[in-house]
């Protein structure tokens, strides 16, 4: 299955003295089985474009084609089009409301009538796809866990819906450090088992980079460039001029850079930056 963004425009508070064009003449692709990284100051439109996605979200004008569905016509069936399409908000621990972590992440498949057998199945199956123990966890309440616990089992709740495509806004926002990776970790774990889409939007220029294989940078509601890391992060001065700085890693080795090291522009790995670090030093010797 692939998304198919195409001249997507959406305007707030139309004809009024309030009027604020949101997203302009939007068009990017996501392929099935791509990891896409969506970057952008805040207010610069990526909240409003997930919420198009999977139809929360009505544009003005263009077409969101999810497979072969035109998501943005009259008449399409939103329920279907949104148990493919799985969005995980900012801070979704702050939605769980259930008595155990087990209820909790059954939410969502009960809702889509499966029977209790095939609901057990897939709750099992994401609480232990996110990294949690089943078994130790799933008597327990939401509210006894820890930030990062309670992450993981908000994740776990659209993950047991089984998308083909799970959009993920901000998923490591306020963690500590740990919590953090643990989280980029479970959401690469995800992505790889299941072979889906994931959308990953994030202000951590180094997770993007290390996570994605396309990414999408949005300014002001438009789009200022799509390409992989190497490609994006090349524009160095174009990220700049919209308020975006490169991945800490991409950063450092630019100072060396400008020092006389010899090593390559936009290197966006440590352990890239180490070899060519290492190599350059040897030949200095």
């Amino acid at each position: 299955m692939s998304i198919q963004v195409e001249n997507l425009v959406h305007i707030y508070d139309k004809g009024m003295p309030s009027e604020q064009i949101a997203l302009d003449n939007i068009s990017f692709t996501c392929e099935d089985g791509q990891m896409v990284g969506i970057i952008g100051h805040t207010g610069s439109g990526k909240s409003t474009l997930l919420q198009h996605l999977n139809g929360l979200l009505k544009p003005h004008s263009g077409r969101v084609i999810v497979g072969d569905v035109d998501i943005t016509q009259p008449g399409v069936p939103m329920v279907q089009i949104r148990r493919k399409i799985g969005l995980v908000f900012q801070y979704p621990e702050y939605q769980l409301f259930e008595e155990t972590v087990a209820k909790d992440v059954a939410f969502g498949p009960k809702n889509l009538g499966l029977d209790e057998e095939e609901i057990e199945e897939r709750v099992r199956e994401a609480i232990e796809l996110v990294g949690l123990d089943y078994e130790e966890i799933k008597d327990r309440s939401p509210f006894d866990l820890s930030g990062g616990q309670k992450r993981r089992v908000a994740i776990a709740g659209v993950v047991a819906m089984r998308p083909e495509v799970l959009i993920l806004d901000e998923p490591t926002a306020g963690l500590d450090p740990k919590a953090h990776q643990d989280v980029l970790k479970m959401v690469r774990e995800v992505h790889e088992r299941t072979g889906n889409i994931t959308i990953l939007v994030s202000h951590n220029m180094g997770d993007i980079a290390e996570m994605s294989d396309k990414v999408v940078v949005i300014d002001s509601g438009h789009l200022v460039a799509v390409g992989t890391p190497y490609e994006v992060f090349s524009k160095k001065e174009e990220l700049r001029r919209v308020g975006l700085e490169l991945p800490p890693i991409t950063q450092f080795t630019e100072k060396l850079r400008e020092k006389g090291i010899g090593i390559d522009s936009t290197i966006l790995d440590v352990d890239t930056a180490a070899m060519q670090i290492a190599q350059y030093l040897k030949k200095e010797k």
